[in-house]
């Protein structure tokens, strides 16, 4: 533990007590605790490194260059990752319904072709990446690592020559499947539709999966359902991620992770994200879900599997949801935005989590789980 993150334990420790029988004085008191809480969250995101496993960049990059626009991650994002200073970004490689099955392919190509020529507009400012020494580099430099994941398997289709290919790309995440059927495995879905009998994994799957693994590529198990999860965890005796997962325990939908799950994760060395998606964070029919929500989901995981499981995931839609029809929406970010980050970390802190843990949710804990996968 650095000297500056001893001090904010000191100071969190140094905390007034709120208990005073004067209301006016006992709110103060709490505004300044929650004023110093989040002081320290931000000195946090500045000497540690911060990560988030799971954004959909690049499908919106993609979606505004079509329109015309150049330097998207320049004007539109870099800005904010800045603010909450963020190390790196796991951009996903998601593909919408109405271009299946014809067009996956295309538009994974055209989301790394876009990264490609926001880099060369962008000079010096963000790097794709494919290995932690060059995200530290790229650190080192100044500059926003961004590493490549799929978000579903579409665009390989079944052919498994192209994964090599994607490899050679940059891509060095696999998220199986999104919450549809492809040829590798079928997804969850969201809430409960009338369906036909479940798979996991299929025989392509597991050659898709044995590949991944021999490229040097990680494995990550959201969206995938109950029987797709249990087929990895019989097959593979390997580190992987829910990147963008909660619990269900806590908030029960199918896209969230078991206590059985989230053990098994962590019996492996993986590691399991924070997703900000309201439905997920909470129950967003009885109240306004926010970051309290999301932290008892890391509080739930560290209860079942440790301190070294929770990372950030953020999965961050509010841009492209639409709010113009009348409410309630149960679909929110409970946190809007990478600078309404900090409020999270203030939570944990103000929940007692010591600097050092904090420092592994935040962003050490999936650089570790990287360094043990792709290297």
């Amino acid at each position: 533990m650095t000297e500056e993150m001893q001090n904010i334990e000191m100071n969190d420790k140094e905390t007034p007590d709120t208990e005073t029988p004067d209301a006016r004085s006992q709110d103060s008191e709490q505004q300044h605790a929650r004023m110093q809480f989040l002081d320290n969250a931000k000195k946090l995101h500045e000497w540690c490194f911060v990560a988030d496993g799971h954004n959909d960049l690049l499908p919106r990059v993609l979606f505004k260059r079509a329109k015309g626009r150049t330097k998207v991650i320049e004007q539109d994002y870099l800005p904010l990752f800045r603010e909450a200073r963020v190390n790196l970004v796991v951009s996903s490689l998601f593909i919408g319904d109405e271009y299946l099955p014809e067009m996956a392919l295309r538009r994974a190509l055209g989301c790394i072709s876009a990264l490609r020529a926001e880099m060369e507009e962008s000079p010096g400012l963000f790097s794709l990446c494919r290995t932690t020494a060059e995200i530290e580099a790229a650190n080192e430099r100044g500059e926003l690592a961004i590493l490549l994941s799929f978000e579903g398997l579409e665009p390989i289709g079944n052919d498994l020559s192209l994964l090599g290919i994607f490899h050679e790309l940059g891509v060095r995440g696999v998220g199986i499947a999104w919450s549809r059927r492809n040829y590798a495995a079928d997804g969850c879905f969201f809430s409960p539709v009338r369906e036909g009998r479940k798979g996991g994994l299929t025989e392509f799957g597991v050659r898709v999966l044995e590949e991944a693994l021999r490229l040097g590529m990680y494995l990550d198990i959201s969206h995938l359902n109950d029987e797709g999860v249990e087929d990895v965890f019989s097959l593979f005796d390997v580190p992987v991620t829910a990147s963008h997962s909660n619990c269900r325990a806590v908030t029960p939908v199918m896209r969230n992770l078991t206590d059985e799950q989230t053990a098994r994760i962590a019996a492996r060395g993986g590691v399991q994200g924070l997703n900000v998606c309201s439905a997920f964070a909470g129950n967003p029919d009885e109240k306004q879900v926010d970051e309290k929500d999301l932290a008892d989901h890391a509080d739930h995981i560290v209860r079942t599997a440790g301190p070294g499981v929770p990372v950030f995931g953020f999965d961050f839609c509010d841009e492209f949801r639409d709010f113009s029809g009348p409410g309630p929406h149960r679909y929110y970010d409970c946190i809007r935005g990478y600078p309404k980050s900090f409020g999270l970390t203030a939570e944990l802190l103000s929940r007692g989590y010591p600097s050092d843990q904090i420092a592994g949710i935040i962003g050490g804990n999936l650089l570790r789980f990287l360094k043990s996968t792709i290297g």
